[in-house]
């Protein structure tokens, strides 16, 4: 059965129970990580969003299919060796499917540039990699979920500073860090370097606060992975 709004939404809630879990494990055993950094790097608390996504995959699971994750999963890379996805499907030799989780919660103006150039190299990145002839004869299928904090300083117009030496895009004057990461996902998905995308926003302890935009959904991120099933049965 496809996962709901309701499902998505649980496991929103879960992501920051998940943080808030990690963080006190930290403090009990003398091991503190600067600002909330110590709230993700237990790598669990994304794992009820992971599960969810992975348990889409599970018509494919009955054929045979492997499904991965939580663990390091590394796929061949072009430009550097491999890189670990979160999630990984693989049916007779085919990649099904490489899926990436990602959560930011405060210092937006510090990890925006570096969450975009992850996002945006990875796919390059595994793309050039098929083309090489790395990941099979089969063109792989790309996702990426988001979950951002709905705060003030996540909503807030960004002051930029500096001038660059040409002009930039306008659709980025006067916008939030979610307004950009909105155009981001919708680009990455237009662009086709993914083929489905998510982007979540929620307000610290609660669960879904908005999805901005239809095209970077879960809804449209549960029929994308239901289309790509379909495809692969249709190899079988």
């Amino acid at each position: 059965m496809a996962a709901t709004f309701e499902d998505y939404n649980a496991a929103v809630k879960a992501f920051w129970t998940g943080r808030d879990l990690q963080s006190q494990k930290q403090v009990d055993a003398g091991k503190v990580d600067a600002g909330t950094r110590g709230s993700v790097t237990g790598g669990l608390h994304l794992s009820a969003l992971q599960d969810l996504i992975a348990d889409e995959f599970a018509p494919l699971r009955a054929m045979g299919a492997e499904v991965r994750q939580t663990g390091i999963i590394p796929l061949p890379g072009f430009y550097r060796r491999a890189k670990n996805w979160d999630i990984v499907v693989t049916y007779n030799g085919i990649l099904v499917a490489a899926i990436e989780c990602k959560s930011q919660v405060g210092s937006f103006g510090n990890n925006f540039n570096n969450r975009t150039e992850e996002a945006i190299g990875n796919a390059v990145d595994l793309w050039r990699a098929y083309e090489g002839g790395l990941l099979g004869p089969f063109k792989p299928w790309l996702g990426f979920v988001f979950v951002i904090e709905h705060a003030p300083k996540s909503t807030a117009i960004v002051r930029d500073h500096g001038t660059p030496l040409y002009r930039t895009d306008p659709e980025f004057d006067n916008s939030s860090y979610i307004r950009r990461y909105q155009m981001l996902f919708e680009r990455l998905v237009r662009e086709r370097l993914y083929d489905a995308a998510c982007l979540i926003t929620s307000v610290k302890g609660e669960g879904i606060h908005e999805e901005p935009v239809p095209e970077v959904s879960t809804r449209n991120l549960t029929a994308a992975i239901a289309g790509r099933i379909a495809y692969i049965k249709g190899l079988a």
